[in-house]
């Protein structure tokens, strides 16, 4: 008799180490154009570079950003541009050409 296989949970923030690397999710993420994906990408964007920095220097607590960054949160825009802002992460707009 064969044991049964182990799995591990796999954690994505620990994959990201480097700002390109946090480019290339983020932008996979905005491709989606689902804000609750987006949310949660930068949650774990947040968390690679340490939750409690991010909440230092947003000003918010370590409870709030988990929360709304959560697989169910809903953070604010505010919350979200104040952590884009602290992660270095900018949002821009281009128009979109449909043939």
């Amino acid at each position: 008799m064969s044991s049964p296989e182990k799995f591990t949970v796999y954690d994505p923030a620990e994959d990201l180490t480097s700002d390109e690397g946090i480019a290339l999710f983020m932008a996979e993420a905005f491709k989606t154009q689902d804000a609750a994906f987006i949310a949660h990408a930068l949650g774990i964007v947040a968390r690679a570079k340490g939750m409690a920095q991010i909440a230092e220097q947003t000003g918010l607590s370590r409870e709030q950003l988990y929360r709304s960054f959560s697989k169910n949160g809903n953070p604010t825009l505010k919350t979200t541009f104040a952590v884009m802002k602290t992660l270095g992460i900018q949002l821009t707009a281009k128009t979109s050409v449909t043939a």
